[in-house]
């Protein structure tokens, strides 16, 4: 064999490989949206919304975090949770959109909270979305 097919055999086998790695990714956050909906609904009360700044040093700009605190009851128990999703609240640049999502969930305001089953001190506002899943042939 000549170097430049092993070099295009190499270099196909790397791009299967990055496909095969996002396409894992991509199915693994798709199951998780798939399984949040199946968590228990549960009812929740806004206990504090607001918008924090945060600011990593004098040099930095400044961004903003929706800091969140909702109360909801598990088997008799009540719990608290700051989370939106099972990530952390979005950190933006732009206070307009913290203070927008701030604005759906007002301090007061009853709405339904997702809540995990198997670590029920987990709990969303919202599930993930589906959109990894429907995504899948780029990788592919």
């Amino acid at each position: 064999m000549k170097g430049g097919t092993i070099y295009l055999i190499f270099l196909g086998l790397c791009v299967a490989a990055v496909g095969a790695l996002f396409t894992a990714l991509m199915w693994n956050s798709f199951e998780r949206a798939i399984d949040q909906r199946h968590w228990p609904k549960v009812e929740a009360v806004i206990l504090s919304s607001e918008v924090a700044e945060l600011q990593h040093d004098e040099f930095s700009p400044k961004e903003y975090q929706l800091k969140i605190l909702y109360g909801y009851e598990w088997k008799g128990r009540a719990m608290t949770s700051e989370h939106l999703t099972v990530r952390p609240n979005k950190v933006s640049k732009q206070r307009a959109a913290i203070t927008q999502e701030m604005e759906n969930f007002p301090q007061g305001k009853r709405t339904s909270a997702l809540v995990n089953p198997a670590d029920p001190s987990i709990a969303i506002l919202k599930p993930d979305s589906k959109a990894a899943g429907y995504s899948l042939w780029f990788p592919i």
